[in-house]
């Protein structure tokens, strides 16, 4: 089995959202990711940034009390964020399966709390706060179709450390 992983780290918002801007300029629509992290680690800030790497204009929020937000953008982004949810079965309820299969990428914060349920083919994202302002992030997959996101991030590795 194929198995990439990439760990960057980011001193600001800003450079969280500069990593999801280059996130979402190679996105394809066939591609799933998963963010894992503590509150406020940066979950939504990086998927601020993939929206604006996908061209998406809408002011992107967490749909935590709705459990997903569908834009439009060069693809369309399915965010979800499972932070709410009480069993699994809402999920079915809201057509995640039809979700993953839909032509467009797909973000899911808060994998962990249906995990059973989320694709080996996924690009997970381990998002661990270090201090006030850094953070760091655990990228990896499975699957070479996820390549083009692990390369196109090694620029930003920061190898003096």
């Amino acid at each position: 089995m194929f198995s990439n992983e990439l760990k960057l780290h980011s001193k600001s918002d800003n450079e969280t959202i500069k990593y999801g801007i280059k996130m979402g300029e190679l996105l394809k629509s066939d591609q799933i990711i998963l963010l894992s992290g503590e509150l406020g680690a940066g979950k939504t800030k990086l998927v601020k940034g993939v929206a604006k790497g996908l061209g998406i204009k809408d002011e992107v929020n967490s749909p935590t009390f709705t459990l997903i937000h569908e834009y439009q953008g060069r693809i369309p982004l399915f965010h979800m964020d499972l932070y709410r949810l009480k069993e699994e079965e809402e999920l079915y309820d809201i057509g995640f399966e039809e979700y993953l299969e839909r032509d467009g990428a797909v973000i899911i914060e808060w994998p962990e709390l249906a995990l059973n349920l989320m694709p080996s083919d996924a690009i997970f994202i381990n998002i661990e706060v270090s201090s006030k302002d850094s953070r760091i992030f655990y990228i990896s997959s499975r699957e070479k179709k996820n390549n083009n996101i692990i390369e196109g991030l090694t620029k930003y590795v920061d190898y003096g450390d």
